[in-house]
């Protein structure tokens, strides 16, 4: 099931499909350690999440998206340029969702990732918890 691309064991791969059909030029991929998106045809972006980064994974599937068996998985990391990744239209949503799940519970566990490494290490009062919220208010 695992592919080797260019250094990178891939171990999903995907397109967007438009009417269940892989007819996009947007590629999705992921490796053991992130997730890839490939899109363009003439003008290429590349993006690239860290899955340790990740923080949130969620699954959409709307009346139609459910017609031709697709879904939308959205994943929220602490990534600076790409905060929010949505893979649109992928088949096998719900599967995918979990596979993905299973990696990044992987990848932290192994890089024994704590949450403030994610998020940022934002501690003024020296507490040892990030100070997100503002008790000010």
């Amino acid at each position: 099931m695992a592919k080797k691309n260019s250094s990178v064991e891939i171990i999903w791969q995907d397109r967007k499909r438009f009417l269940g059909m892989p007819l996009s030029f947007t590629k999705y991929k992921l490796g053991t350690d992130r997730i890839f998106v490939e899109t363009g045809l003439f003008s290429t972006k590349y993006e690239e999440i860290v899955l340790y980064r990740v923080l949130d994974i969620s699954l959409k599937r709307g009346l139609f998206q459910k017609l031709f068996g697709v879904g939308t998985v959205t994943i929220k990391s602490s990534d600076s340029s790409c905060p929010v990744l949505e893979l649109k239209n992928i088949k096998a949503s719900f599967e995918t969702k979990e596979s993905l799940h299973k990696q990044v519970e992987l990848v932290k566990k192994d890089r024994r990732t704590r949450v403030s490494e994610i998020i940022g290490d934002d501690d003024s009062d020296g507490d040892g918890i990030p100070d997100l919220i503002d008790d000010n208010e």
